[in-house]
């Protein structure tokens, strides 16, 4: 095959509103997607890039060239894992066909986002936009505000800080401690605009994903991964728990905000250690258990506990000479455990990055064997 004409539906509206299921191959087999889709939705622009995607091909095998349609779709969690899924379902036809280069077909920037992990896999010869004319009331400030406050992404970005900042003021007005919501409220949408600054919701949709896979799959790690999450909220439930008996005994103005930060790691670090653990112990079981070697693996078990030793000591350190905190240690025994837990994590983190060394080695020295 001769050039391959490939359509994006990165949000997958194809599986969600028409329950389609890509790859979609052939061209009677896109009419007949397009059409479900704009009868589940007819306001949906991917029906459009489907029917442009259509018309090349068919522009195409008007010029004697030989080509073929494919719609690919991701997942409504935009972003790792829906690029993901379309990069698997791109790697799979691949693997039919023998197709010497690609057409892309989009509705918009999002989706030309896939154009470097499509011209990873195969050489694209042009990236064509289809743009749908709209007559002066639907370009109107209501239709454009409507529809994109009825787009998850958006809605989820607006409406949840404000929801969370209402719910939390309510709360404190019936706990008759108004003074408390604005430190409530605040915290809550600190923490949302760093959970979404930091690109956690699509860590903690790939973690979703990942353990719904080792459900399905019969896979340890599901196992594993849902005692991490248990450990890891018993770690952050005990660490609240101490700060916060240090917080209502003195408050701030007491122990200020670097000791009760510090009382937190202490109490808690080892917890997450363990968490950590548990999880890669999963995944390093489900390799041994498919044949599949571990060592490669085991890096950031050596690298986790490294942190632990680390952050340990220093918090025991930093409590044992604070003079306003009970049961701290003596500072000259805790300064010894500070050296101590120093060194012991720097002999994991070389022991972790001697075998990650030895592993990166191994896999150079088959890659030459394997041209060989």
């Amino acid at each position: 095959m001769q050039t391959l004409v490939i359509c994006i539906d990165r949000d997958n509206d194809l599986g969600e509103k028409a329950r389609v299921t890509t790859p979609i191959i052939g061209r009677d087999d896109n009419i007949n997607a397009a059409v479900k889709l704009a009868s589940a939705d007819p306001e949906d622009s991917d029906t459009n890039t489907i029917f442009g995607g259509i018309k090349v091909h068919d522009d195409l095998q008007s010029r004697g060239i030989d080509s073929e349609i494919v719609t690919f779709a991701g997942d409504q969690n935009v972003g790792v894992i829906s690029d993901q899924k379309i990069a698997r379902q791109l790697e799979d036809v691949l693997e039919k066909f023998n197709v010497e280069s690609a057409i892309f077909i989009s509705d918009g920037a999002e989706d030309e986002t896939l154009v470097p992990i499509v011209q990873s896999r195969i050489k694209i010869d042009s990236v064509k936009r289809i743009v749908v004319m709209q007559n002066a009331n639907l370009e109107s400030t209501y239709y454009i505000l409507k529809n994109a406050f009825n787009d998850p992404k958006i809605s989820q970005t607006f409406f949840v800080p404000l929801g969370l900042a209402s719910v939390i003021y309510a709360v404190f007005l019936l706990a008759n401690y108004p003074e408390g919501a604005v430190i409530g409220i605040l915290a809550a949408v600190g923490l949302y605009m760093l959970y979404r600054g930091f690109g956690l919701d699509d860590t903690f949709a790939m973690l979703g994903e990942n353990m719904k896979m080792s459900f399905y799959a019969g896979k340890m790690t599901f196992i594993t991964y849902s005692a991490a999450v248990l450990v890891g909220m018993i770690a952050t439930v005990q660490g609240a728990v101490t700060l916060w008996a240090y917080y209502i005994n003195g408050g701030i103005w007491y122990y200020g905000i670097l000791t009760l930060v510090t009382i937190f790691i202490n109490t808690s670090v080892w917890w997450y250690v363990a968490a950590a653990l548990i999880a890669n112990f999963g995944r390093l079981l489900d390799l041994r258990i498919s044949g599949k070697p571990i060592i490669s693996h085991t890096p950031p078990a050596f690298f986790v506990i490294s942190l632990g030793l680390l952050f340990w000591g220093a918090s025991a350190y930093l409590l044992s000479i604070s003079l306003i905190v009970d049961n701290a240690g003596v500072p000259d025994v805790s300064i010894q455990y500070f050296v101590y837990s120093v060194v012991v994590a720097v002999i994991f983190a070389l022991v972790g990055v001697k075998v990650s060394i030895g592993t990166r080695d191994v896999k150079v020295k088959n890659t030459g064997q394997n041209k060989k």
